[in-house]
């Protein structure tokens, strides 16, 4: 009926069947309309005379006829400006089909305007040859009878790798032998690619008689071409066809293993912008769940991103034995580590610096890797921890360092034996010169990270030799000796860098190679395939394979091992389609796209014949079968509306409505009422500090008025012993040094504190006195890792000990105090110790001073050992990296500082000369100094002055 067709013509039939309907719908009246009526209007209608029934209004009869109609006309399938005969000529028709990941998207549309091809060929008795482009050889494209054409086109499928049209036109023109005259028809998928040029002169040769192209719009293609777990969010970058220039924004779900939606990002493609970039912000504990990120509502494999085990990003738990003070930005251990790190693994830092809780809390977190820098002493807890992480798999990196090299105790959490002492120029056992580090040998875990020549090391911590040390050497020096070493334990690792992480001792740490090498041990931490840097060929069977609507399944017997050369993936093909190859245990992920692909428009072609240009589907022509069924819908919906209108349903629900309205209103009132008064104790209670609020900031279990009386004014403490005499010669030494402060500087202490180490919040106090007694009760572990936290966090402790003069701390003669101080110093994680040298800061923070007299004046007060530069001997003062976290001495400081309630000295001193004391009391002034203000007399705007009065 010109531009009007109909699908099933003889259904029109039903038309003729209105005229009964329309006579059926007058003689049927319409409900009677039931009314109420009081008693006395019925016995007024009592007497009424006969009436007939009312019929149906006309507008109603007229409503229902149309509804009947559209109904029939629907079932006739109209179809408006239909298509008409595509084929022309009596030669074979040659259906090439683009079946590749592309398709995934209309496949059903394109199979079906490959059927329509078929079947008019057919009708026309004319041979099919049907092509795919993305099979293999093995696919049959000789010409058949279009019923058998029909068959393999039903058991075609899109595939999710890119079509392959020149491997396909050159398998057509071998089976039509140079036959011309064809019928070609081109269903491609709207994309460049696949050797096309190649393909379009091959058909060219065949010599067709016509050629129809169907090319279907791009401009909803997208594909993910890098997924990368950063920092602070997992970040998708996706490109799109270069023809499509407008913006776009499509949403983007991220996967787990067993396809719960953990997140979801928008991509937004920018104006003129072929590449885009989603962000989601989502938790990094919920990101290594993530398995697969795809696009929403799409099924091609390009909308997909696989993701493995190496995606994971690695948690790495950084724990530095470095005091507080001393971690200045280019000087902390740790600054290196966090550099070369952060970029690819989530770093977390001990929550506090007593390593008996903080380690075992780290160890909590799950992470992959755990490093120490420059730890040379744990506690008892953080080594059961640290060997519970190992035995579970985890990995342990450790740095050397001066705390290391100064630990005399045998470490079981180390790779190798190593000597005491450490190994620099000048020293004991000293280079010539600084050394260079050797190339990787090909074994090593290391191997292919290239080392610069100008990376040398000064300073080492040395291996003692044993038969297995090279099996365990990742790198050495050029020398030989090992500078990374490593064992496995359990089912972790433990690997050491036998030099500093900053570059006091080494370069190495400035170098690009240290970031290599230890971005290697991450991904070659707990859960990663071990096949980063590698250099020999591995093969991964298939695990899981990807299908062409993007559904990971069980691979099949024709899908081969993935081979992986040098570390990299070959492309996707028909024998390794993206899917994950390995096991349950470790996989390797093969995605369609690579970070650099582009997607490109189907150019202009020349087939050799005029092309006639088609849509897939019903483009061009009108299905009118769902408008017509939607209008019918709504007139159904009209003859409702207009039924309980007639039976008086609007009036029964109003007054439904009336009924109801006062209970619900009241309902609403309570309901409010209830709200508010929720509202208002909520208010109430959070007008009160819980204990769990006073907790996050710090304060759970501190006595709250001692903290005010502790932090109010500058306090000197003292630790408590247990011996009631003991603490009172403190409590009166550090008052009669106190009120000297007073009165010679600004600072104004206020009373001594005694501090219980074991109970009492350590950091309101800038020093700790403790005096050391061999007959004083030994503190408990946990005691000792509270003090060593203390030091780690920048505070000083004063160790003043009873017995003989304190000379060399590793003699083998040592009194009874000076045991019960080693028992101590055991515990604690302490670097090398020397006697203040004559250009430390100690000896100038107030008073110009050459030695620190007590009671008694024979011993040195022994401090954190400095690094000396190269200008030392030049200036006044030697500028280390900040206040000494341990003194020691035995010069007895309390007793010559203390005084009574009458301000009289309650000590005599060694010596009859006053002086003495008035020195003794100098020293106490510089040491508060030195701990109150650090280093700044050694800066250069104090070098005059200090000159000056050294020249006096």
């Amino acid at each position: 009926m010109g531009a009007l067709s109909f699908g099933a013509p003889l259904v029109l039939a039903g038309l003729l069947a209105l005229p009964a309907i329309w006579w059926l719908l007058r003689l049927t009246p319409p409900r009677p309309q039931t009314e109420a009526f009081p008693p006395l209007r019925i016995l007024e209608r009592v007497l009424r005379r006969e009436e007939t029934p009312a019929r149906s209004p006309w507008w109603l009869t007229l409503l229902r006829l149309l509804l009947a109609a559209l109904v029939i006309l629907a079932l006739a399938a109209p179809i408006l400006n239909p298509r008409e005969s595509a084929l022309s000529g009596n030669g074979p028709v040659v259906v090439m089909l683009d079946n590749g990941w592309a398709s995934a998207r209309d496949w059903d549309d394109r199979r079906s305007a490959a059927e329509d091809l078929i079947r008019e060929a057919g009708e026309a008795g004319r041979p099919v040859s049907l092509v795919l482009t993305a099979e293999d050889a093995g696919n049959d494209t000789a010409p058949v009878e279009a019923a058998t054409a029909l068959e393999r086109l039903a058991a075609a499928e899109p595939r999710p790798i890119a079509s392959d049209r020149a491997a396909a036109a050159t398998r057509l023109s071998a089976v039509l032998g140079g036959q011309g005259g064809a019928s070609l028809a081109y269903l491609s998928d709207g994309l460049d690619g696949g050797g096309m040029e190649a393909a379009a002169e091959t058909l060219r040769a065949l010599s067709p008689s016509q050629a129809i192209l169907y090319a279907p719009p791009v401009g909803t293609l997208a594909g993910l071409t890098r997924a990368e777990n950063a920092t602070d969010a997992l970040v998708v970058d996706a490109v799109r066809p270069e023809s499509e220039t407008g913006p776009a924004t499509y949403q983007l779900r991220a996967l787990d293993a067993q396809e719960r939606e953990i997140g979801r990002a928008p991509l937004a493609f920018a104006v003129g912008a072929t590449t885009a970039q989603a962000r989601f912000t989502i938790p990094v504990e919920l990101r290594n769940d993530v398995a697969r990120i795809e696009r929403d509502g799409i099924n091609d494999a390009a909308s997909v991103r696989l993701v493995d085990d190496s995606f994971q990003r690695r948690r790495v738990a950084l724990v530095s034995g470095e005091a507080a003070d001393l971690a200045q930005p280019l000087l902390s251990p740790l600054y290196y580590i966090t550099r070369a790190l952060e970029p690819f693994a989530d770093l977390v830092r001990a929550g506090s610096a007593d390593l008996g809780t903080a380690i075992p809390a780290l160890v909590e977190q799950r992470p992959s890797v755990i490093v120490l820098a420059d730890i040379g002493v744990l506690p008892d807890a953080a080594t059961q921890a640290l060997n519970g992480f190992l035995e579970n798999g985890g990995t342990l990196v450790r740095f050397a360092g001066p705390r290391l090299a100064a630990s005399t105790a045998e470490d079981p959490l180390v790779p190798v034996r190593l000597r005491g002492g450490e190994r620099q120029l000048g020293g004991a056992l000293s280079w010539s010169e600084p050394q260079r580090v050797a190339p990787i040998a090909d074994g090593s875990p290391f191997a292919g990270i290239t080392v610069p020549a100008d990376v040398t090391v000064s300073r080492q911590i040395l291996a003692e030799p044993s038969a297995d040390l090279s099996d365990r050497t990742w790198a050495s020096l050029a020398d030989g000796t090992p500078i990374v070493t490593a064992a496995a334990r359990g089912a972790g690792t433990i690997v050491l860098f036998h030099t500093t992480a900053e570059a006091t001792w080494s370069n190495l740490p400035i170098s690009g190679a240290f970031v290599d090498m230890l971005r290697r041990i991450v991904s070659l931490s707990r859960g990663a395939v071990g096949t980063d840097g590698g250099t020999a060929e591995t093969s991964l069977p298939p695990y899981r394979v990807m299908d062409g609507t993007a559904r990971l399944v069980q691979p099949g017997p024709d899908i081969r091992p993935l081979v992986l050369a040098d570390g990299a993936a070959p492309l996707p093909s028909l024998q390794n389609p993206p899917g994950l190859y390995g096991t349950a245990e470790g996989y390797r992920a093969l995605n369609l796209l690579e970070t650099d692909a582009v997607l490109r428009p189907l150019p202009a072609l020349d087939l050799g014949a005029p092309i006639v240009t088609r849509a897939y589907g019903t483009a061009g022509a009108t299905d009118l079968t769902p408008w017509l069924f939607a209008g019918a819908v709504a007139l159904f919906a009209l003859d409702a509306l207009a039924l309980l209108w007639l039976h008086g349903g609007f009036a029964r629900l109003r007054r439904g409505f009336g009924r109801r309205a006062a209970p619900a209103a009241l309902v609403l009132g309570l309901s409010l009422a209830a709200a508010i008064g929720t509202q208002s104790e909520r208010a109430h209670a959070q007008d009160t500090p819980s204990p769990a609020a006073m907790a996050t900031q710090g304060l759970e279990g501190v006595d709250a008025a001692r903290a005010i009386e502790a932090t109010e004014t500058t306090h000197l403490a003292y630790v408590e012993t247990g011996d009631a005499a003991t603490d009172e010669i403190s409590r009166q030494g550090l008052d009669g040094l106190s009120q000297f402060i007073a009165s010679k500087t600004a600072l104004e202490p206020g009373a001594p504190m005694a501090v219980d180490i074991a109970t009492d919040e350590l950091s309101f106090y800038p020093i700790l006195y403790w005096p050391i007694h061999a007959s004083a009760p030994m503190p408990s572990q946990e005691a000792i890792s509270r003090v060593d936290a203390y030091m780690k966090q920048g505070g000083t402790v004063l160790f003043d000990v009873e017995g003989d003069a304190m000379g060399d701390l590793s003699g083998q003669t040592v009194s009874a105090g000076q045991r019960r101080l080693r028992d101590i110093l055991a515990d604690l994680d302490i670097p090398p110790l020397e006697p203040v040298p004559a250009d430390h800061v100690l000896t100038k923070a107030f008073y110009i001073m050459d030695s620190f007299p007590g009671r008694h004046t024979g011993s040195d007060l022994w401090v954190e050992s400095l690094v000396r530069s190269a200008d030392a001997e030049a200036r006044p003062a030697s500028a280390g990296d900040g206040v000494s976290s341990i003194m020691i001495t035995s010069n007895d400081f309390a007793s010559a500082w203390a005084v009574d309630g009458n301000g009289l000295f309650v000590f005599p001193t060694d010596n009859a000369d006053p002086s003495q004391r008035e020195y003794a009391y100098r020293a106490g002034v510089n040491i508060v100094m030195y701990v109150l203000t650090g280093n700044y007399k050694a800066d250069q705007v104090h070098v005059p002055a200090l000159l000056e009065r050294l020249g006096q």
